[in-house]
C-alpha cells in the first residue's frame, strides 16, 4: 500500500525546515566568528548565503532578496546586543555620540526598509552586489579611514546617520563599515569608533526589522514561519550561532595575523558578489 502523499509532503517540509535551521546555525557561527575577528557585522556574509538557502528552499524569487535582508537585520539585533554589552563593559562606548546619531539612524533605517519594499528585487540585488565589491576592495587593499579636522555638527550627525541607516537597512547590515570611517573622520580613536558603531548597529537592526515585519505583513506567497519579511527559523539559527562564536573571534583577533586574514576574507566577499550576479 502506497504512502499517503500528504504525509510525504509534510515530511519533506519538516526535513526542509530542519535543514534550514541547521544551515542557519552554521552560518551564524561563521558570521559571528568573522564579526569578532574583523570587527565587522556579519550581514555581508549572512545576506548572500541566506539568498542561496531561501532559493534552494523554494521561496518565491521576488521574496528571496528582501527576506534575506530582513532576516539578517533581525539576527543582528542579537549579535549587536552582545557586542554592545562587551564594549560597554570595557568603557569604550561614548553614549553621548550614540544618542546624537540614533534619531537619524532610526529615520534612515525605516526609510531604507520602505525603499527595499518598493524597488524591484533585481535592483535590490544589484545594490547589494555593489556594496559587497566596495567592502571587498577596502579589505583587499587594507584601506583605513583617515582622521578629519574636527568633530562635526549635530545637523551633520543627523544627516550622515540617516544615510548610514538607510543604506544599512537596504543591504541588511549593522552599519559598522559605514559608521566607523565617519567617526574616525570626526577624530574619534579607532577603539571608541568601533564601540560606538557597534552600539549604533542596535537601533539600525531594531528599526529595520520592525519596518520589514510591518511592511511584509500584507505580502503574498510568504512561507510558513514568516513574520512579515523575517523568516523566523533562519533568524533563530543565525542569531544563536553568532552569539556563541563572536567572543571566540574577538579572542582570535589578538592571536592571528588579522591583516593577512582580511585579504583572504576579501576573496570570500568577491566570490559571494560574483555568485549573486548569477544567482
Amino acid at each position: 500500500m502506497g504512502a499517503d502523499p500528504d504525509l510525504q509532503l509534510n515530511s519533506l517540509r519538516v526535513i526542509s525546515l530542519i535543514e534550514i535551521i541547521f544551515a542557519s546555525l552554521l552560518l551564524g557561527m561563521f558570521s559571528g566568528l568573522l564579526a569578532g575577528l574583523f570587527g565587522i557585522g556579519g550581514g555581508m556574509v549572512i545576506v548572500p548565503v541566506l539568498v542561496f538557502l531561501f532559493k534552494a528552499q523554494g521561496i518565491p524569487t521576488d521574496l528571496v532578496m528582501i527576506m534575506a535582508i530582513a532576516t539578517s537585520l533581525a539576527a543582528i539585533i542579537l549579535t549587536a546586543s552582545s557586542s554592545v554589552f562587551a564594549h560597554h563593559r570595557l568603557g569604550s562606548v561614548l553614549w553621548s555620540k550614540v544618542v546624537a546619531l540614533t534619531p537619524g539612524i532610526i529615520l534612515g533605517a525605516t526609510a531604507g526598509a520602505a525603499v527595499a519594499d518598493t524597488i524591484h528585487t533585481e535592483l535590490l540585488r544589484q545594490i547589494f552586489v555593489v556594496f559587497l565589491l566596495y567592502v571587498g576592495i577596502q579589505m583587499a587593499l587594507d584601506i583605513k579611514p583617515k582622521a578629519g579636522a574636527a568633530n562635526y555638527s549635530k545637523l551633520t550627525d543627523f544627516w550622515v546617520a540617516g544615510a548610514i541607516g538607510l543604506l544599512s537597512s537596504l543591504v541588511g547590515i549593522g552599519g559598522g563599515t559605514l559608521t566607523v570611517p565617519y567617526l574616525v573622520h570626526c577624530r574619534y580613536p579607532m577603539r571608541n569608533a568601533v564601540a560606538i558603531a557597534s552600539a549604533c548597529g542596535l537601533p539600525i537592526a531594531v528599526a529595520s526589522t520592525l519596518s520589514y515585519m510591518a511592511l511584509g505583513l500584507g505580502a503574498s506567497n510568504l512561507p510558513t514561519w514568516s513574520f512579515g519579511y523575517v523568516y523566523l527559523p533562519a533568524f533563530i539559527g543565525v542569531g544563536l550561532g553568532s552569539i556563541f562564536t563572536a567572543p571566540i573571534g574577538a579572542k582570535l583577533a589578538h592571536k592571528l595575523p588579522a591583516q593577512q586574514l582580511k585579504r583572504y576574507f576579501s576573496i570570500l566577499i568577491f566570490f559571494l558578489a560574483i555568485k549573486l550576479v548569477w544567482y
